[in-house]
Order: structure tokens, then C-alpha cells, then sequence
């Protein structure tokens, strides 16, 4: 297999994991309302655990609120519950068929926190990021034991394999930072 082919594998799973942090960040709080920070959380309906999203509609009518209007009305106390036992620190008000999420403002030390939490996921993206390119070299270095590609080959692909590991790093570190500055501006 040519070197550029074991690379453009490797590269798509480095983008999943950049899309990856992309959508945990969506549901890390802000001190604004916004549909992701519960749009995945999971909801015992029926026996089986299912997203929010696909059981009701989530709509934020003001700068620090939600309004979660459930598509049947028996699954509401369910959507209740899975927000009361989430680790987002919020109460769920029910409003006849609807529940509202009011979004307390954040403390500072507690912004601060957030972000640590945040760098942290980065951390971990950038290892996952970094296996990746090992897992990419060691193919290379199979390919060229076998005489599948020539030792130039290996060398050139190794190299690619660096600079989409270093272009992703930036991509990775550039959402962490607009994450941050969210936080601690919002």
C-alpha cells in the first residue's frame, strides 16, 4: 500500500478525534444557555437509554435558559430525572408540558475549573492524536520491511505523518483556546 494511502487513514481518524473534542466541548458549560450543553445527555425512556435530542425538542429562548419540550408528554418526568442525576448542577423546572433550564452565571473560581477541565480534554486529543501518528509510522516501517514501499517512501510518509500531527496539535489548541476565552468571558 502505497505511503500516502496508510496516511490519508491515519489522517481521517485524526480529524474524528478533533471532531470528537469538538462535540464534548459543546456540552461543558459556559454560564450561557446553549442546546449542546444537553442535547446528548442520556434519558432512560422506555427501558433504554436515549439521547435527549431525539426525544424532544431543545431550544434556548434567552441568553440563560432552555426550554426542553419532550415529542411525548409520558417521557417528561424521565427527561426530569436524567437532569436532576446529570453532573450539570442544574433544576429542572417542569412548566406543563415543557421543562426549563434556567443557567446560573458562573464564579470565577469556578470558570477557572471549567478550563482545567477543559485543557485536560485537549491533553488527552493530543495523546490520541499522537498514537495515531505511531500507529501510522509503525505501518510505514511494516510496509518497508515487506518491500512494499521503498525506504524513501517510509521516510517521506514519516515525515507527512509529522506535519499532520502538527497541524492537528494547532487545530486542537486553537479550539481549546476560543473554548476558554468563552468561559472565562461569558
Amino acid at each position: 500500500m502505497p505511503a500516502r494511502q496508510i496516511l490519508a487513514a491515519y489522517e481521517k481518524n485524526m480529524d474524528k478525534a478533533v471532531e470528537h473534542l469538538r462535540g464534548e466541548l459543546k456540552s461543558i458549560r459556559t454560564g450561557r444557555a446553549s442546546p449542546g450543553l444537553v442535547e446528548n445527555l442520556m434519558v432512560d425512556y422506555y427501558g433504554s437509554m436515549t439521547p435527549l435530542k431525539s426525544l424532544a425538542t431543545i431550544a434556548a429562548p434567552e441568553p440563560t435558559s432552555l426550554a426542553i419540550k419532550p415529542f411525548d408528554a409520558a417521557a417528561l418526568k424521565d427527561i426530569e430525572k436524567a437532569i436532576r442525576t446529570s453532573n450539570l448542577s442544574l433544576a429542572p423546572i417542569m412548566d406543563g408540558k415543557m421543562i426549563r433550564l434556567n443557567i446560573p452565571p458562573l464564579s470565577e473560581e469556578r470558570r477557572k475549573q471549567i478550563v482545567q477541565q477543559v485543557k485536560q480534554m485537549g491533553e488527552k486529543t493530543k495523546v490520541t492524536i499522537r498514537n495515531i501518528r505511531r500507529d501510522a509510522n509503525k505501518q510505514l516501517d511494516d510496509e518497508q520491511k515487506n518491500k512494499t514501499i521503498t525506504e524513501d517512501d517510509c521516510k517521506k510518509g514519516k515525515d507527512l505523518s509529522d506535519e499532520a500531527t502538527k497541524k492537528m496539535i494547532e487545530q486542537i489548541d486553537s479550539v481549546i483556546k476560543s473554548k476558554s476565552d468563552e468561559i472565562m468571558n461569558s
